[in-house]
């Protein structure tokens, strides 16, 4: 719970907000369901809908929700309930990517419900690897229909607004999401022994994989391995192969390389191959796979945040990002503040080191200061710092 006076505050910096701002209302309004929170809870209530832009901007102004969430589907009855009663006409496909599931070792540090800069900067590549890995080559969506906003807090939403996707149901979408997470790779299936004669001597059995020119994971699996041979040691070992091994490779890998790109993985020999490589592979798919919450994807009737409103967490915008670009050059912890023009007295019970505007703050225990508002609001919001009276 936020303390009465604080909560009147932030209520109130909304408010004004939303007033001055361009209109955030989504495309066809009147179809889409939202669902609203407080500052205990991200939904506290759902099933609302609105006649147009206008009425919506009156209520967001009028009842300053900390939190916005809409339906990227669409329905007939958006405001119906139960959910089988709206009509449901179809949606966007929607991808949640979170820092937080990213489980990086930076978080053991200052926390699961804070960000620091290599945080913000593992999920940006989460979201490129998203688009520029799956999206745009395997699904054949263009740059124009995949829309990326920052989540306002540890993470960025993918839209993907398209007329094939709009009317797939949770089974399609779920396929989608499977085929990314890699859920679905069977390493049995990417690899075989395939019995080798050369003349006066034995057959032998070689062990063969995908090439990095092949389509789909195979591909992804073999581009990835080379890359990875070519950064190191301890990138092969984050990619769980014990160090002796991860060595051996790195040493040799030109023969390496050159065998995977000709789909022979067998050119450098370790014990039990194929148990080997099926665990790299394995490890590798968790590892591009764990930042995508499936749950988003799947469901149709869920609400995410809606693009360019404010996060009740942070205080901070949900930026809507014109293209893959400009997610490159982003910074959140500038460019998507909106609280300006004044500073705050605070008394800070704990909070470790963030980087607000360009600048550094904390880290902090039980401390009195005066900060810029936008970062007194964030430790608020954050609930480490109270208004000093």
């Amino acid at each position: 719970m936020l303390e009465p006076k604080a909560e009147q505050l932030v209520r109130k910096l909304i408010s004004d907000y939303y007033f001055n701002a361009k209109s955030i209302a989504p495309p066809h309004t009147e179809r889409r369901e939202f669902g609203f929170g407080d500052f205990d809870k991200k939904i506290a209530f759902r099933h609302y809908s609105f006649k147009d832009e206008n009425d919506f901007k009156k209520y967001i102004v009028d009842n300053a929700p900390p939190f916005i969430n809409y339906s990227p589907a669409e329905y007939e009855h958006p405001d119906g309930r139960p959910m089988e009663n709206k009509g449901w006409l179809g949606g966007e496909l929607i991808f949640d990517l979170d820092a937080t599931d990213l489980h990086l070792p930076c978080q053991e540090k200052h926390g699961r419900s804070w960000v620091c800069e290599n945080c913000l900067a593992k999920v940006k590549e989460e979201t490129t690897k998203l688009v520029e890995d799956f999206l745009i080559p395997d699904f054949g969506f263009s740059e124009k229909e995949i829309r990326i906003n920052f989540s306002g807090n540890r993470g960025y939403h993918v839209h993907v607004v398209n007329d094939d996707v709009f009317r797939l149901n949770s089974k399609a979408r779920r396929q989608i999401s499977e085929y990314i997470t890699g859920s679905g790779i069977s390493p049995e299936k990417l690899f075989e022994l395939r019995p080798v004669k050369r003349e006066g001597m034995r057959s032998f059995d070689v062990l063969h994989g995908p090439k990095p020119t092949d389509g789909g994971w195979g591909g992804k699996i073999a581009g990835n391995l080379i890359s990875a041979l070519n950064t190191g040691v301890a990138t092969l070992e984050e990619m769980g192969i014990k160090q002796e091994y991860a060595r051996k490779l790195f040493k040799n890998r030109a023969t390496v390389v050159l065998g995977i790109s000709m789909g022979n993985w067998d050119t450098v020999k370790i014990p039990k191959k194929e148990e080997f490589w099926r665990d790299v592979i394995k490890t590798m798919a968790i590892k591009q796979s764990d930042s995508i919450d499936r749950n988003v994807t799947n469901d149709t009737g869920h609400l995410i945040r809606l693009p360019d409103s404010l996060h009740g967490d942070t205080g901070l915008l949900g930026n809507t990002l014109p293209s893959l670009n400009a997610l490159q050059k982003f910074d959140p912890m500038k460019e998507s503040i909106v609280f300006k023009g004044k500073t705050l007295k605070v008394k800070i019970e704990k909070a470790p080191k963030f980087s607000m505007n360009g600048e550094e703050y904390g880290p902090y225990e039980k401390a009195a200061v005066e900060l810029p508002i936008y970062a007194a609001i964030y430790l608020i919001l954050k609930r480490a710092a109270q208004l000093s009276s």
